[in-house]
């Protein structure tokens, strides 16, 4: 059977399309192309990084028909340390904000964490989160009210999110220039400490409450994007546990903001946003409304049959392994 070369193997769902990669590759892009010590092409390094990210296989893991793990993840380390994911960011948000009809810096953010749970190779700094019940780190998210990152911090998970408003807002400030002056936030951020924490940096925090009387699930009023910005960072398993040990030659305290976590949202909204004609466009609207509109219309479900009739109770008990009247299971 003859060996298929790699230029014919189908491409990964996760590899980087020539649009993408226009966009991508000046941000990357730290020597000449044409260097004579690179030995595989950048844009095959970031396809692995890609599909690493996506997939959340450990490095040694990474199939052959990548560039070797070790070139992949020491390339990995040179762009995290030369900052070229938070200046993708950074100028990819200015652009969807523009896209949308927006200013390239936002007046208002949504604040909230989570908990990760923590794996062997990150168990030594994790922390218990006596509210969710986990054992793992925090993060610590800051988007704007689309949904985009601002501000990232990592702590352990019994770190309280109130000790964290101070930090948070300073990193926003700086990153916009001071024109943040409204964060939404939910009752974990409650106090006057934290209260005087965000207004040292001219922030000013409005906690969004559940109402009164609710029944089943309710979207909270602007806080709900930050809640859609962790459903999309689920999507990507490298995301779904905190299983790298990279922070260890840091403080415990936190993890600063270029940790491969960073990196990874950095991936995340890069690969999901950066598309030829925006989602908030006119056009794409139109186009959104129309397919909605001719979306066929499925018929309604049929009801539950009723539970079968038990000879020993009623019709009303359902046969369960302890009932008398319940038939034996055939002999197999």
């Amino acid at each position: 059977m003859r060996r298929r070369s790699p230029a014919k193997r189908k491409p990964y769902p996760s590899t980087i399309t020539d649009e993408e990669w226009a966009f991508v590759a000046p941000y990357l892009t730290l020597c000449r192309e044409d260097a004579p010590q690179r030995e595989y092409s950048l844009r095959a390094v970031y396809n692995a990084l890609r599909w690493l990210v996506r997939a959340g296989a450990p490095w040694r893991y990474l199939p052959n028909d990548f560039p070797p793990w070790e070139i992949v993840y020491q390339q990995t380390q040179r762009w995290i340390a030369a900052g070229c994911f938070e200046t993708l960011v950074h100028d990819l948000r200015a652009l969807l904000r523009m896209t949308e009809g927006r200013a390239p810096t936002p007046t208002a953010v949504a604040v909230d964490s989570r908990t990760l749970q923590s794996t062997p190779e990150s168990g030594a700094r994790a922390g218990y989160d006596g509210a969710k019940r986990k054992k793992g780190s925090k993060t610590h998210l800051v988007v704007d009210t689309l949904g985009h990152l601002l501000a990232l911090r990592v702590t352990a998970a019994d770190a309280q999110d109130r000790a964290q408003v101070g930090a948070l807002a300073k990193e926003v400030q700086a990153l916009t220039g001071d024109t943040v002056e409204l964060a939404y936030v939910d009752q974990g951020y409650t106090g006057a400490a934290t209260a005087a924490d965000a207004a040292q940096h001219g922030l000013a925090l409005e906690v969004v409450k559940l109402p009164e009387a609710k029944r089943g699930f309710v979207l909270l009023p602007r806080r709900w994007v930050v809640e859609r910005s962790f459903a999309w960072f689920a999507r990507f398993r490298r995301l779904a546990r905190d299983n790298t040990n990279a922070s260890r030659r840091r403080s415990p305290g936190c993890i600063s903001s270029r940790s491969p976590t960073c990196c990874c949202i950095a991936l995340l909204r890069s690969s999901k946003f950066l598309t030829p004609s925006s989602a908030g466009t006119p056009a794409a609207r139109v186009a959104l409304s129309a397919r909605r509109a001719t979306r066929v219309t499925r018929p309604a479900r049929r009801a539950p049959s009723a539970a079968p009739k038990c000879r020993h109770r009623g019709a009303r008990h359902p046969w369960r392994r302890g009932c008398p009247s319940r038939r034996p299971s055939p002999v197999r």
